[in-house]
Protein backbone atom coordinates (compact mmCIF):
# COMPACT_ATOMS: atom_id res chain seq x y z
CA UNK A 1 0.00 0.00 0.00
CA UNK A 2 1.27 3.39 -0.73
CA UNK A 3 0.44 4.62 3.01
CA UNK A 4 2.85 1.62 4.15
CA UNK A 5 5.29 3.06 1.84
CA UNK A 6 5.29 6.12 2.50
CA UNK A 7 5.46 5.37 6.44
CA UNK A 8 9.03 3.02 5.93
CA UNK A 9 10.59 5.56 3.42
CA UNK A 10 9.67 8.83 6.57
CA UNK A 11 10.79 5.47 8.83
CA UNK A 12 14.65 4.68 6.98
CA UNK A 13 14.69 9.09 6.27
CA UNK A 14 14.60 9.79 9.67
CA UNK A 15 16.99 7.16 10.88
CA UNK A 16 19.26 7.77 7.89
CA UNK A 17 19.51 11.60 9.39
CA UNK A 18 20.08 10.95 12.66
CA UNK A 19 23.01 8.97 12.18
CA UNK A 20 24.75 11.05 9.99
CA UNK A 21 24.35 13.99 12.02
CA UNK A 22 25.21 12.17 15.04
CA UNK A 23 28.49 11.15 12.76
CA UNK A 24 29.76 14.89 12.04
CA UNK A 25 27.93 16.98 14.94
CA UNK A 26 31.67 17.74 16.45
CA UNK A 27 32.49 19.14 12.67
CA UNK A 28 29.19 20.50 12.47
CA UNK A 29 29.39 22.53 15.62
CA UNK A 30 33.18 23.77 14.70
CA UNK A 31 32.00 24.76 10.91
CA UNK A 32 29.24 27.08 12.97
CA UNK A 33 31.75 28.67 15.19
CA UNK A 34 34.49 29.19 12.41
CA UNK A 35 31.81 30.43 10.17
CA UNK A 36 30.37 32.95 12.52
CA UNK A 37 34.11 33.79 13.80
CA UNK A 38 33.22 33.29 17.46
CA UNK A 39 35.43 35.61 19.35
CA UNK A 40 36.64 32.73 21.69
CA UNK A 41 38.11 30.98 18.44
CA UNK A 42 39.30 33.54 16.42
CA UNK A 43 43.20 33.31 15.14
CA UNK A 44 42.61 29.43 15.26
CA UNK A 45 43.02 26.71 12.64
CA UNK A 46 40.22 24.17 12.48
CA UNK A 47 42.88 21.82 13.84
CA UNK A 48 43.34 24.10 16.86
CA UNK A 49 40.06 25.20 16.78
CA UNK A 50 38.82 21.24 17.50
CA UNK A 51 41.21 20.85 20.28
CA UNK A 52 40.21 24.20 21.80
CA UNK A 53 36.25 22.89 22.51
CA UNK A 54 37.78 20.15 24.57
CA UNK A 55 40.36 22.65 26.50
CA UNK A 56 37.30 25.28 27.24
CA UNK A 57 33.95 23.40 26.82
CA UNK A 58 34.93 19.54 27.28
CA UNK A 59 33.48 16.43 25.75
CA UNK A 60 30.48 17.95 26.13
CA UNK A 61 31.18 20.93 23.63
CA UNK A 62 31.43 18.96 20.78
CA UNK A 63 27.57 17.94 21.03
CA UNK A 64 26.40 21.66 22.15
CA UNK A 65 22.89 22.12 20.16
CA UNK A 66 23.01 18.42 19.17
CA UNK A 67 19.99 18.17 21.01
CA UNK A 68 18.04 20.69 18.42
CA UNK A 69 19.81 19.03 15.72
CA UNK A 70 18.20 15.57 16.68
CA UNK A 71 14.52 17.17 17.56
CA UNK A 72 14.99 18.54 13.83
CA UNK A 73 17.02 16.01 11.48
CA UNK A 74 14.82 13.11 11.80
CA UNK A 75 11.40 15.07 10.49
CA UNK A 76 14.15 16.96 8.35
CA UNK A 77 15.93 13.93 6.87
CA UNK A 78 12.35 11.52 6.71
CA UNK A 79 10.36 14.36 5.01
CA UNK A 80 13.66 14.40 2.63
CA UNK A 81 14.04 11.29 1.64
CA UNK A 82 9.92 10.52 1.40
CA UNK A 83 9.25 13.59 -0.59
CA UNK A 84 12.54 12.47 -2.97
CA UNK A 85 10.55 9.42 -3.22
CA UNK A 86 7.47 11.09 -4.54
CA UNK A 87 8.92 13.69 -6.40
CA UNK A 88 10.49 10.65 -8.67
CA UNK A 89 7.26 9.84 -9.28
CA UNK A 90 6.19 13.20 -11.06
CA UNK A 91 9.42 13.79 -12.62
CA UNK A 92 11.02 10.82 -13.36
CA UNK A 93 7.68 10.08 -15.22
CA UNK A 94 8.26 13.06 -17.66
CA UNK A 95 9.37 12.18 -21.03
CA UNK A 96 12.68 10.94 -20.87
CA UNK A 97 14.65 10.74 -17.72
CA UNK A 98 18.20 13.33 -17.74
CA UNK A 99 19.59 15.64 -15.76
CA UNK A 100 16.89 18.49 -14.74
CA UNK A 101 14.45 16.19 -14.01
CA UNK A 102 16.95 14.49 -11.22
CA UNK A 103 18.02 17.70 -10.20
CA UNK A 104 14.02 19.18 -9.78
CA UNK A 105 13.42 15.90 -7.94
CA UNK A 106 16.52 16.99 -5.39
CA UNK A 107 15.65 20.17 -5.01
CA UNK A 108 12.02 19.98 -4.43
CA UNK A 109 12.66 17.66 -1.87
CA UNK A 110 15.15 19.74 -0.02
CA UNK A 111 13.07 22.57 -0.24
CA UNK A 112 9.79 20.48 1.88
CA UNK A 113 12.27 19.46 4.47
CA UNK A 114 13.18 22.80 4.71
CA UNK A 115 10.31 24.67 5.31
CA UNK A 116 8.69 22.36 7.86
CA UNK A 117 11.57 22.25 9.96
CA UNK A 118 13.80 25.65 9.66
CA UNK A 119 12.66 27.13 12.91
CA UNK A 120 14.47 23.97 15.01
CA UNK A 121 17.49 24.68 12.44
CA UNK A 122 18.00 28.13 13.55
CA UNK A 123 17.51 27.18 17.18
CA UNK A 124 20.18 24.55 16.87
CA UNK A 125 22.80 27.66 15.41
CA UNK A 126 22.05 29.97 18.69
CA UNK A 127 22.74 27.00 20.61
CA UNK A 128 25.36 25.89 19.24
CA UNK A 129 27.19 29.17 18.85
CA UNK A 130 27.37 28.85 22.58
CA UNK A 131 30.26 28.71 24.40
CA UNK A 132 30.19 30.10 28.54
CA UNK A 133 26.78 31.98 28.24
CA UNK A 134 23.65 30.40 29.17
CA UNK A 135 21.40 33.12 27.34
CA UNK A 136 19.41 30.19 26.39
CA UNK A 137 18.53 27.75 28.34
CA UNK A 138 17.33 24.72 26.02
CA UNK A 139 15.33 24.10 22.69
CA UNK A 140 11.94 25.38 24.35
CA UNK A 141 13.43 28.20 26.03
CA UNK A 142 15.36 29.59 22.85
CA UNK A 143 12.10 29.38 20.86
CA UNK A 144 10.18 31.36 22.95
CA UNK A 145 12.75 34.19 23.65
CA UNK A 146 13.34 34.03 19.67
CA UNK A 147 9.59 35.01 18.93
CA UNK A 148 9.05 36.85 22.23
CA UNK A 149 12.16 39.53 21.55
CA UNK A 150 12.68 39.19 18.21
CA UNK A 151 9.20 40.12 16.19
CA UNK A 152 7.22 37.30 16.52
CA UNK A 153 6.43 33.71 14.63
CA UNK A 154 8.46 34.81 11.70
CA UNK A 155 11.36 35.32 13.41
CA UNK A 156 12.27 31.88 13.46
CA UNK A 157 12.57 31.78 9.65
CA UNK A 158 15.08 34.26 9.53
CA UNK A 159 17.58 33.38 6.95
CA UNK A 160 15.20 31.35 5.22
CA UNK A 161 14.78 32.55 2.39
CA UNK A 162 18.46 31.92 1.18
CA UNK A 163 18.01 28.85 3.01
CA UNK A 164 15.67 27.49 0.64
CA UNK A 165 18.06 29.47 -2.20
CA UNK A 166 21.08 27.50 -1.54
CA UNK A 167 18.67 24.24 -1.19
CA UNK A 168 17.99 24.37 -4.83
CA UNK A 169 21.59 23.31 -5.88
CA UNK A 170 22.25 21.44 -2.93
CA UNK A 171 19.48 19.11 -2.59
CA UNK A 172 19.74 19.02 -6.75
CA UNK A 173 23.49 18.46 -6.86
CA UNK A 174 23.24 15.90 -4.02
CA UNK A 175 20.64 13.75 -5.11
CA UNK A 176 21.41 14.21 -9.15
CA UNK A 177 25.49 13.41 -8.33
CA UNK A 178 24.33 10.21 -5.83
CA UNK A 179 22.33 8.92 -8.85
CA UNK A 180 24.23 9.30 -11.48
CA UNK A 181 27.26 7.53 -9.80
CA UNK A 182 25.64 4.97 -8.44
CA UNK A 183 24.36 4.73 -11.83
CA UNK A 184 27.06 4.46 -13.29
CA UNK A 185 28.83 2.06 -10.25
CA UNK A 186 25.85 -0.76 -11.10
CA UNK A 187 26.68 -0.67 -14.84
CA UNK A 188 30.52 -0.26 -14.78
CA UNK A 189 32.11 -1.20 -11.28
CA UNK A 190 30.60 -4.88 -10.89
CA UNK A 191 33.17 -4.94 -7.42
CA UNK A 192 30.46 -2.37 -6.02
CA UNK A 193 27.45 -4.29 -6.67
CA UNK A 194 26.15 -6.87 -4.90
CA UNK A 195 22.81 -9.18 -5.54
CA UNK A 196 19.92 -8.87 -3.12
CA UNK A 197 17.09 -10.94 -3.49
CA UNK A 198 17.89 -10.96 -7.43
CA UNK A 199 17.80 -7.27 -7.51
CA UNK A 200 21.64 -5.23 -8.02
CA UNK A 201 22.05 -3.24 -5.37
CA UNK A 202 25.33 -1.17 -4.09
CA UNK A 203 27.93 -2.82 -1.79
CA UNK A 204 28.27 -0.31 1.40
CA UNK A 205 31.42 0.43 0.65
CA UNK A 206 30.02 1.36 -2.84
CA UNK A 207 27.15 3.57 -1.35
CA UNK A 208 29.57 5.04 0.99
CA UNK A 209 31.79 6.25 -1.85
CA UNK A 210 28.62 7.86 -3.92
CA UNK A 211 27.18 9.26 -1.03
CA UNK A 212 30.71 10.98 -0.40
CA UNK A 213 31.24 12.38 -3.83
CA UNK A 214 27.48 13.97 -4.10
CA UNK A 215 28.08 15.34 -0.72
CA UNK A 216 31.60 17.20 -1.36
CA UNK A 217 29.79 18.29 -4.78
CA UNK A 218 26.66 19.73 -3.56
CA UNK A 219 28.77 21.75 -0.66
CA UNK A 220 31.39 22.92 -3.40
CA UNK A 221 28.41 24.87 -5.09
CA UNK A 222 25.78 25.89 -2.43
CA UNK A 223 28.43 27.09 0.66
CA UNK A 224 28.41 30.53 0.66
CA UNK A 225 24.08 30.63 0.67
CA UNK A 226 25.08 28.16 3.88
CA UNK A 227 27.43 30.89 5.59
CA UNK A 228 24.82 33.86 4.42
CA UNK A 229 22.36 31.91 6.58
CA UNK A 230 24.31 31.18 9.17
CA UNK A 231 24.85 35.01 9.70
CA UNK A 232 21.36 35.79 9.61
CA UNK A 233 20.15 33.48 12.28
CA UNK A 234 23.02 34.74 14.23
CA UNK A 235 22.68 38.45 13.60
CA UNK A 236 18.81 38.54 16.17
CA UNK A 237 21.11 36.79 18.90
CA UNK A 238 23.90 39.12 18.76
CA UNK A 239 21.29 42.24 19.02
CA UNK A 240 19.22 40.12 21.78
CA UNK A 241 21.86 39.53 23.86
CA UNK A 242 22.76 43.60 23.28
CA UNK A 243 19.42 44.18 24.09
CA UNK A 244 19.19 46.49 20.95
CA UNK A 245 16.95 44.87 18.74
CA UNK A 246 16.13 46.59 15.02
CA UNK A 247 12.65 47.95 15.82
CA UNK A 248 13.22 50.95 14.18
CA UNK A 249 13.04 51.42 10.17
CA UNK A 250 16.53 53.88 11.17
CA UNK A 251 17.84 50.39 12.89
CA UNK A 252 16.56 47.73 10.19
CA UNK A 253 17.96 50.29 7.20
CA UNK A 254 21.42 50.45 9.01
CA UNK A 255 21.23 46.35 9.84
CA UNK A 256 24.09 44.54 7.32
CA UNK A 257 21.87 41.41 7.49
CA UNK A 258 18.07 43.31 6.83
CA UNK A 259 17.99 40.59 3.79
CA UNK A 260 19.89 37.88 2.07
CA UNK A 261 21.44 39.72 -0.23
CA UNK A 262 22.68 42.41 2.15
CA UNK A 263 24.03 40.02 3.90
CA UNK A 264 25.76 38.45 0.96
CA UNK A 265 27.28 41.90 -0.05
CA UNK A 266 28.48 42.51 3.50
CA UNK A 267 30.29 39.14 3.86
CA UNK A 268 31.42 39.75 0.16
CA UNK A 269 33.18 43.85 1.26
CA UNK A 270 34.28 42.74 4.47
CA UNK A 271 36.15 39.13 4.11
CA UNK A 272 36.16 38.62 0.60
CA UNK A 273 35.31 35.25 -0.93
CA UNK A 274 37.63 32.74 0.34
CA UNK A 275 37.57 34.36 3.88
CA UNK A 276 34.51 35.04 4.05
CA UNK A 277 31.81 33.75 1.51
CA UNK A 278 34.19 30.07 1.51
CA UNK A 279 35.23 30.16 5.15
CA UNK A 280 35.29 27.43 6.49
CA UNK A 281 34.85 24.90 3.38
CA UNK A 282 37.62 22.77 3.84
CA UNK A 283 36.21 22.07 7.61
CA UNK A 284 33.02 20.90 6.22
CA UNK A 285 34.34 18.79 3.09
CA UNK A 286 36.22 16.81 5.98
CA UNK A 287 32.59 16.79 7.75
CA UNK A 288 30.24 16.28 4.93
CA UNK A 289 32.00 13.47 2.66
CA UNK A 290 31.58 11.03 6.06
CA UNK A 291 28.05 12.83 6.91
CA UNK A 292 26.64 11.97 3.12
CA UNK A 293 28.01 8.55 2.97
CA UNK A 294 26.60 7.81 6.05
CA UNK A 295 22.86 8.96 5.26
CA UNK A 296 22.68 7.46 1.94
CA UNK A 297 24.17 4.15 3.36
CA UNK A 298 22.07 3.95 6.40
CA UNK A 299 18.77 5.29 3.97
CA UNK A 300 19.78 2.47 1.42
CA UNK A 301 20.12 -0.21 4.39
CA UNK A 302 17.09 1.23 5.61
CA UNK A 303 14.58 0.58 2.74
CA UNK A 304 16.56 -3.12 2.37
CA UNK A 305 15.43 -3.79 5.94
CA UNK A 306 11.74 -2.57 5.44
CA UNK A 307 11.56 -4.07 2.61
CA UNK A 308 11.12 -1.23 0.29
CA UNK A 309 14.45 -1.64 -2.02
CA UNK A 310 13.14 -2.25 -5.05
CA UNK A 311 12.38 0.50 -7.40
CA UNK A 312 8.43 1.45 -7.94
Amino acid sequence: MESTFVAKSLLAGGLAGCCAKSTSAPLDRLKILFQLKHQNYAGLNPWKGFFAIFAKEGIAGYYKGNGAMMARIFPYAALQYMSYEQYKKIFWNIRQIGPLNKIATGSCAGITAVTFTYPLDMVRARLAFQVHDKYYQGIFHALRRIVTEEGGFFALYRGFFPSVLGMIPYGGTAFYTYETMKEFALNRAPWLVRDVDGLPMLTTVGTFMCGAISGLTAQTVAYPLDVVRRRMQLAGFQNAKLQTPCTSSLQRASDPYRSWLHTLNHVYRSDGVRRGLYRGLSLNFVRVAPHNAVSFAVYEQAKSWLGIAKPR
